[in-house]
Order: structure tokens, then C-alpha cells, then sequence
């Protein structure tokens, strides 16, 4: 009866509530960083179809991911220390209850205090084995948990390695569609350098007459008297038969031309830097040479040549080619000009 009240008064004493609301506290915070980890994991599978951006938000996603995983291994580390210490606590009360028991076969000491004693122990030990059981599975988990977080870095890598190959696949088509470009403008213009040539070379045979028709660089250049009147915009007689010359040239080119080749012949009107009055037709130098290139290029149009092969611009005394304000400079500067080029 006695050893039954001492058991019934060492009953009374529980240490395990603690130990559950610390498992409690410790198990919430794993759920927590759990959560941290679904929630990271779920951001770095939006963020992986950048590019730069994308690659930054990977790399720092991966840091992150590193200091999770460096943290779980500190844990895990800590409940193996805390399964060592509960290992160790339960060899001792082993070695304890073995004793207490040698002691009492032997008949040293009180026998109903050996009891007593070896009942606590007992209890102790069982419950240390149920901590020691929760220890090793919590353990377990923990060590799942890890290789799950090295297995998503090792595919957020791969995916971040395939993105930066794709990265530089693209960089090397580009590359590779640049050079082809400017090959082909090349060939272009050479081709379009070539009808050029060719154009400015009938035309010198069919106007080689006229002294005041000449080739400046790449332009064939009219000078004004030859095809207006003074101060007028529309062409005269002399004037139609040079432009009917200029447009069977034109339109036998038109016809060599590859339908590829986007040519235009534009028409450039320039005029001296005497200002005019503004009390006739045109109100200064800006209107007159529009209006002689657009003059051509109506009656280059009358006379068959394609009206999406001409342009016309006026560009007034401010483009003179002779410098000065002598006879001889502004007629050389009251001019139009024919250049055959690209659109």
C-alpha cells in the first residue's frame, strides 16, 4: 500500500505538457518555413520566361532557396544533436534501472524505495523512447525536405541554363540575319549603282549637244534656261523635247530594272538667290523650284513613266553649287536635278 501512494505522489509531477507546446511551437515554425518555400517556389516558376530580368530574379531566388536550405540543415543538425541527447539520457536511466535492480535482487538497501525508483525510471525511460521515436521522424521528414529543395535548385538551374542557351541561340540568328541584311543591301545598291550608270550614260549620249547639261556627282543637272522660261514654272518647247528624251531613256531603264529594286527618280527644282517680288505667281524661291520639279514630273508622267517612280523637291537658293552672286554663279545654281536612286 505504501509503494502504491509514493508512485501515485510521484504521478502527480508532469514535465511533458512543456515538451508537447515546445514540439507544438517547433512544428509550427517548420510549417512556416514550408510555407516560405511553396510561396518562393511558386514565384520563381512565374519569373523563369524572362530573359535578363528573368535570370536576375532566378539567381536571387536560388540565394534565397540556399539560405533555406542552409537553415533546414541546421535544424536537422539540431534534432540529431537533441536524438544524441535523448539517446544518452536513456542509456543512463538504463544503466540506472539496472543497477537499482542489482540492487534490489541483492537485498541492499530499501526495497520499497528500489521500486518506487525503478517505477519513475521506467515511466522516464518510456516517455524519452516516445521523444526519441518523434525525434528520429521529425529527422526523417527534415531530410526529405532537404533532398525536395535540392532537387527544385537543380531544376531551377537547368532552366536557367536552358534560357541563357536560348539567350545566346537568338543573339547568334540575329547576328547571323544582320550580316545576311547588309549583304543584300550591298548587292542592292551595287546593282542600283550599276542601272544608274547605265542611265546617266544614255542620257549623256542622247544630250551631249548642250553645253548647259552636265553630270555633278551622282545628279544629271538641267540648267533652268534650258527648259523655262525666265521666272516661269511651266516647260517650253525646248524644254519638252530634252524631257522626251529624259523619258524614253527612263522608261527603256524601267523595263532592265529588277522589280525587286525600290528605284525612283527624284526630281530636284533649285533656284538662284535673287528673292523675288511676291507680287507674282509664286511668293519666293521656296514656291517656284516645287513648282518646276513638280512641273517635270507631271509631264515625265504624261509621257508614260510610272508615277511611283518619281518624286519631286524644292529646295529654293538654299543648295547652290557656285558660290557668289555673280551672272555666272546664279545661273549655274538655277538648276534641276536628276538622281536616280533608292526609296
Amino acid at each position: 500500500m505504501a509503494l502504491a501512494k509514493n508512485r501515485r505522489r510521484e504521478r502527480g509531477v508532469d514535465y511533458w505538457p512543456g515538451f508537447v507546446d515546445a514540439l507544438s511551437t517547433l512544428l509550427l515554425a517548420i510549417m512556416f518555413l514550408l510555407t516560405v518555400f511553396v510561396l518562393a517556389q511558386f514565384l520563381l516558376s512565374r519569373e523563369i520566361s524572362g530573359r535578363d530580368e528573368a535570370l536576375n530574379r532566378l539567381n536571387s531566388q536560388i540565394a534565397e532557396l540556399t539560405e533555406l536550405l542552409a537553415l533546414e540543415k541546421s535544424n536537422s543538425q539540431d534534432f540529431e544533436d537533441q536524438l544524441a541527447n535523448l539517446q544518452s539520457s536513456l542509456a543512463a536511466s538504463e544503466n540506472e534501472r539496472s543497477r537499482l535492480q542489482q540492487l534490489l535482487s541483492q537485498g541492499t538497501g530499501s526495497s520499497d524505495a528500489a521500486n518506487a525508483r525503478i517505477g519513475d525510471l521506467t515511466n522516464q525511460l518510456n516517455q524519452e523512447q516516445q521523444l526519441s521515436a518523434r525525434a528520429a521522424s521529425q529527422v526523417e521528414l527534415l531530410n526529405r525536405q532537404i533532398a525536395a529543395l535540392r532537387a527544385q535548385i537543380a531544376a531551377v538551374e537547368q532552366a536557367l541554363q536552358a534560357s541563357e542557351a536560348k539567350d545566346a541561340s537568338s543573339q547568334a540568328q540575329i547576328a547571323d540575319l544582320g550580316r545576311r541584311l547588309n549583304v543584300a543591301l550591298a548587292q542592292r545598291v551595287q546593282e542600283l549603282n550599276r542601272y544608274r550608270s547605265d542611265f546617266f550614260g544614255r542620257l549623256r549620249e542622247i544630250l551631249s549637244d548642250r553645253e548647259n547639261i552636265r553630270i555633278v556627282g551622282d545628279r544629271f543637272v538641267f540648267q533652268s534656261e534650258v527648259l523655262f522660261p525666265v521666272g516661269g514654272s511651266e516647260l517650253d518647247d525646248a524644254g519638252h523635247v530634252e524631257m522626251d528624251k529624259l523619258a524614253a531613256a527612263l522608261l527603256d531603264l524601267a523595263k532592265e530594272i529588277p522589280a525587286e529594286i525600290n528605284w525612283v527618280l527624284r526630281v530636284d527644282g533649285h533656284t538662284d538667290n535673287s528673292p523675288l517680288s511676291g507680287a507674282g505667281r509664286y511668293r519666293d524661291n521656296w514656291e517656284l523650284s516645287s513648282a518646276r520639279a513638280t512641273s517635270v514630273v507631271k509631264y515625265l508622267i504624261s509621257k508614260g513613266v510610272p508615277a511611283n517612280r518619281l518624286v519631286a523637291a524644292g529646295f529654293g537658293e538654299f543648295q547652290p553649287i557656285a558660290p557668289g552672286d555673280t551672272p555666272e554663279a546664279k545661273s549655274q545654281n538655277r538648276r534641276i536635278e536628276l538622281k536616280l536612286t533608292e526609296r
